[in-house]
């Protein structure tokens, strides 16, 4: 009978195999940190550019402001200020000669659930001078005029839409009366379909 006796006083271990794999782990390692440093160097120079960019853009927009102001200050002497009522009157008109009801029509029925029905429709210029549509709309609860709502929403035509008063319908129990309130943007590429 043959006995095998280790007489080593610590267990036998393969360093090249050790080695192999935990060298394989640091090098991807490596080059994984490697991958992210250059990205972030990449990103930081990226940034550079864009705050570059930002500091340009906002000299040109301190350089138009004060043209602006300027201007604003020429339009106020007592010699043009007819002038310039003159001219804010003619573009007022021009403004609401250019608004188009078959168009918002259109857009609005794009929009309409097939329950809500307008009843009133009001442009007006807000402080802006956007085209602000307020409408009285009828329909059949208020889920579907928070339908029309959120379809308005979603159109690029019209823009903060805001249902600002609601109440019972009062020749239909079951119905419900809102006014909406948003901003229409016409199609600018379209033709004008007066």
């Amino acid at each position: 009978m043959r006995l095998d006796i280790n007489l080593a006083t610590r267990r036998y271990e393969d360093a090249r195999e050790f080695w192999t794999r935990w060298g394989v782990g640091v090098a991807a390692l490596c080059v994984l940190s490697l991958l992210l440093i250059s990205l972030a160097v990449r990103g930081w120079i990226n940034a550079g550019r864009d705050r570059h960019t930002i500091r340009q853009l906002q000299a040109q927009i301190d350089q138009l402001d004060a043209e602006r102001d300027k201007a604003r200050s020429f339009l106020e002497l007592p010699a043009n200020r007819s002038t310039r009522d003159q001219s804010q009157f003619l573009n007022g008109l021009i403004r609401r000669k250019a608004f188009s009801w078959t168009q918002v029509f259109a857009d609005l029925e794009r929009v309409m659930p097939a329950t809500v029905h307008v009843v009133s429709l009001a442009p007006a210029l807000n402080e802006q001078n956007q085209l602000q549509l307020e409408m009285k709309v009828a329909g059949d609860s208020r889920n579907t005029a928070l339908e029309l709502v959120h379809r308005m929403e979603s159109s690029p035509h019209f823009q903060g839409t805001q249902m600002t008063e609601e109440s019972l319908a009062t020749d239909n129990a079951n119905g419900i009366s809102a006014t909406i309130v948003a901003v229409y943007m016409p199609d600018q590429m379209g033709g004008s379909g007066k």
